[in-house]
């Protein structure tokens, strides 16, 4: 239960400062390649949030590389 708070505490952590490196620039060069390597057409999923869902994954995935978890 802890682990899952410490996790999700350092996802939003990690998000925030990628957020803040790229200087919110979601229409910019980084995210662009971000988006065409998470996916293959450079779209998420339609089904229920997909967009949400991964990038809140691939903060998940960062935070947890860091700590090598």
């Amino acid at each position: 239960m802890i682990r899952a708070i410490i996790d999700f505490i350092g996802t939003l952590w990690v998000l925030a400062a990628l957020g803040w490196v790229s200087r919110f620039r979601i229409r910019g060069a980084y995210w662009n390649w971000r988006m065409h390597t998470a996916f293959a057409d450079g779209i998420p999923e339609a089904k229920q949030n997909g967009l949400i869902r991964s990038v809140f994954e691939y903060g998940r995935w960062a935070w947890r590389i860091r700590r090598l978890r």
